[in-house]
């Protein structure tokens, strides 16, 4: 595979379970940083179309150089979600990252009224989306305030769920197919649906299974990005715009090796401090 950053290329990305959007364009970044430097160039424009949460994984689109004219045109797309949602209970943050902060029954929840209440939500509807969230507030981003304990108050949004579909069924947990509009946030979705279930919820877990024509079957993994940016025969065009080849560069292995997760859920955090005060 011939690259050409510059010109600009397009990666789909299968994002790691704790890392930031941030930290994958970092990683994209800095691998073809150490590769152009070899031949002058020092700046490169990486980004993406369409922020994943860190507790989710799956689709992200990287793109570089040129290429990243097209993110809006990219992040347009329609998105497909592969989401678990807890039942009977809430956290702050709509996900693991926070801890339960309250508990409501489950027993009057059958898989018809499961079934009911998401068939409400398909349509044209009204989010509000998490405050743990990258929005922007007064020019900083709603979950760094969130995070530091400030109150945070945001608007409601007009979204559009094209599809959502009943995977598995419990009177905890249940797992659902989103096909969504850009902008829609599952977690705020789990939010409405235990409030329209006369219950809580919050998002156990979620995957990207789609962002447009960008799929999981045609996603690399972070390691197989590096090795490819590391490896891969790559040309740029110089000021008198001839194209000259960029030597490879050493690929020493896994990338995600002495890479922690940025956010890890409230139970494993919690853990971790258990054992260092044992």
């Amino acid at each position: 595979m011939m690259l050409r950053p510059i010109e600009g290329e397009i990666f789909v990305i299968d994002k790691p379970y704790g890392w930031s959007s941030f930290h994958v364009v970092k990683k994209v970044r800095s691998q073809l940083s150490s590769r152009l430097r070899k031949v002058g160039v020092r700046k490169l424009k990486v980004g993406h179309a369409g922020t994943l949460d860190p507790l989710a994984t799956g689709v992200m689109v990287i793109c570089t150089g040129k290429s990243t004219k097209r993110i809006d045109e990219l992040q347009a797309g329609v998105k497909t979600y592969t989401a678990g949602i807890v039942l009977g209970a809430t956290t702050p943050s709509f996900d693991m990252e926070t801890p339960v902060d309250a508990t409501y029954p489950v027993s009057h929840i059958t898989r018809e009224m499961v079934e009911e209440v998401l068939a409400k939500f398909k349509g044209i509807i009204h989010q509000v989306p998490p405050v743990y969230s990258a929005v922007k507030v007064d020019g900083h981003r709603a979950y760094k305030m969130a995070r530091n304990g400030e109150d945070v108050e945001l608007r409601a949004k007009t979204l559009v769920i094209e599809a959502i579909d009943l995977l598995s069924f419990s009177q905890n947990e249940i797992t659902v197919r989103v096909v969504c509009s850009k902008g829609t946030y599952i977690r705020a979705l789990a939010r409405d649906i235990g409030v329209a279930l006369k219950s809580g919820a919050y998002l156990s877990s979620l995957r990207r299974d789609a962002v447009g024509s960008a799929t999981l079957g045609n996603a690399l993994t972070i390691d197989e990005v590096v090795k490819l940016l590391s490896e891969s025969p790559m040309l740029i065009a110089n000021e008198d715009n001839d194209e000259i080849t960029v030597p490879p560069i050493l690929y020493e292995g896994a990338a995600t090796r002495n890479e922690g997760a940025d956010i890890k859920p409230w139970s494993e955090r919690v853990s971790a401090k258990s054992v260092v005060s044992d």
